[in-house]
């Protein structure tokens, strides 16, 4: 994380997502994003959810269909 990263608050996290808080608060609970706890606050980074987007985007095959089955 580089020090001019923009930290989001759970709230604004849950807002980029297009979620409730609940989602990011379960990601950070199961240690499944990158975080930053300043003091009682938690944080998480720009990138972080940037990269979880990423990671969890999945491109669609080119599949062909013959006689009701892939060819």
């Amino acid at each position: 994380m580089s020090s001019d990263e923009v930290l989001l608050s759970v709230a604004q996290a849950a807002e980029r997502f297009g979620t409730s808080e609940r989602f990011p608060r379960r990601l950070i609970a199961e240690r499944r994003i990158r975080f930053v706890r300043l003091g009682r606050h938690v944080r998480i980074p720009a990138g972080a959810v940037d990269e979880f987007i990423q990671e969890g985007t999945v491109e669609p095959l080119s599949v062909r269909w013959r006689a009701g089955k892939v060819a």
